[in-house]
C-alpha cells in the first residue's frame, strides 16, 4: 500500500523515538521499501541482546551496483521523511555493500556475492524476527 508524505510523517510525528511502536513502525516502513524495490532475501535481526549500537540489523540483496544504490537513496529518503534528520550512509561510492544507519534499526544492501561473502546472518546469529522470503532460517540469541 502506498502512503503520500506527508501521511506518513503524520503518523511518525505522534511517537516517541524511542518508544518500540516507533521501532516496529520504522522496521515495517523499512521493509516495505525494500519489497517496493524488488529487493531479495529480506531478513530482519533482533540485536538487542547483542549489540550496544542497535535494536535490529536488517539485511537485503540487490541484483546490481545500480538497484543496491537506488533501495540505498530511496530508503534514506523515506527515514529523512520520518523524522531521522541525520541519516549516514556508507559504501554508496561502490554500492557493493552499502549500510544506512537509522539508530535503532541498521540497513545493509548487498550485492548477493558480497552478502554471501561477508554472511552477517551466521556472524551476528541474534534471533531472526522476519524473514520476507521465508519463514525457515529462526535463530535464537542465548
Amino acid at each position: 500500500m502506498i502512503q503520500d508524505k506527508e501521511s506518513i510523517k503524520t503518523q511518525f510525528s505522534k511517537l516517541n523515538y524511542s518508544s518500540e511502536i516507533f521501532k516496529d513502525k520504522l522496521l515495517e516502513l523499512i521493509k516495505r521499501s525494500l519489497e517496493d524495490d524488488k529487493a531479495q532475501d529480506i531478513v530482519v535481526i533482533n540485536l538487542k541482546k547483542k549489540a550496544n549500537f542497535t535494536d535490529y540489523l536488517v539485511i537485503a540483496s540487490g541484483t546490481s551496483q545500480r538497484q543496491v544504490a537506488s533501495m540505498a537513496q530511496h530508503l534514506r529518503e523515506k527515514l529523512k521523511n520520518v523524522g531521522l534528520a541525520n541519516v549516514p550512509i556508507e559504501g554508496s561510492k561502490q554500492n557493493d555493500w552499502v549500510l544506512i544507519d537509522g539508530g535503532d534499526v541498521v540497513i545493509n544492501i548487498f550485492r548477493p556475492e558480497i552478502r554471501e561473502f561477508y554472511n552477517l546472518e551466521k556472524m551476528w546469529s541474534g534471533e531472526l524476527i522476519d524473514s520476507v522470503e521465508s519463514g525457515e532460517n529462526n535463530i535464537e540469541l542465548s
